[in-house]
């Protein structure tokens, strides 16, 4: 799985899904308020906010909830949102390398439970610049697979235009990847060619991939679990290649 890309693990996710929904949520309407706040509560003018709604929506979160998410970021409540972005570097097992990025509004706690997690699940803090310098940004587009639609060659036609770089097939479902710079227009093209889509967001693609095995995969995705329980952390990214007959291994023992 190219960099890890989340899908390399989405089997695992699922198992814990429920029990990690609350959170879950509560990191969706986070994003929304953070898009609201950063461009208006207009989403047909702020493309920030309709994907960060979109994705709420594909998770099943209410609309009351994303109603008020989208009122309080702008401040039409009265409430002030206030959010630092917080990039942090990690190694876990294998020398598997971690971008572990955070919406706070404490530093401080954020520092000391991200350090605390990764130390717990047998990982390491990197000095700044010595794993970022490896990833590159990246608009990451997931498109599900439906009895076999669309193909490759309809993700080509419809997106090649707008930006698409690459389709990448991961099974279940296609990863595409754009320019970040072109990830809304490649998503919009998507639309109108009626292909849907389960997310479109900008990610830290790694560009030298660590392959596993099954024991080092666990341990990463070990790491991983830790990172994302905290309520400060939004995404993981890591430089990680699950090879097809290690993730096969994995699907057996969940």
């Amino acid at each position: 799985m190219a960099g890890h890309s989340k899908w390399a693990t989405t089997k695992h996710k699922k198992a814990a899904l429920d029990a990690k929904r609350a959170k879950s949520f509560a990191k969706l309407i986070k994003g929304i308020e953070v898009a609201a706040k950063l461009g208006g509560p207009d989403p047909a003018g702020n493309p920030s906010l309709a994907e960060a709604i979109h994705k709420a929506k594909k998770l099943s979160v209410p609309n009351d909830n994303i109603d008020r998410a989208v009122k309080r970021g702008a401040g039409l409540t009265g409430e002030s949102i206030a959010y630092d972005e917080i990039m942090y570097e990690a190694y876990a097992h294998g020398g598997v390398a971690m971008l572990i990025e955070c919406l706070t509004d404490n530093k401080n706690r954020a520092a000391a439970e991200t350090r605390l997690a990764v130390g717990r699940a047998g990982g390491s803090m990197a000095d700044p610049g010595s794993v970022s310098f490896n990833f590159e940004r990246k608009g990451v587009i997931a498109v599900p697979k439906t009895d076999g639609e669309p193909t490759e060659d309809d993700l080509l036609l419809a997106g090649l235009d707008a930006g698409l770089e690459d389709v990448l097939d991961h099974g279940e479902l296609f990863e595409l990847r754009t320019e970040a710079s072109d990830l809304h227009a490649v998503r919009d093209a998507l639309k109108e060619a009626g292909v849907d889509y389960d997310s479109a967001e900008a990610e830290f693609v790694a560009n030298v991939l660590v392959p596993v095995d099954a024991e080092t995969a666990k341990k990463v995705l070990g790491v991983i679990d830790a990172l994302e329980d905290l309520d400060d952390v939004q995404n993981v990214f890591t430089n990680m290649e699950i090879p097809d007959e290690v993730q096969a291994q994995l699907d057996e023992e969940d």
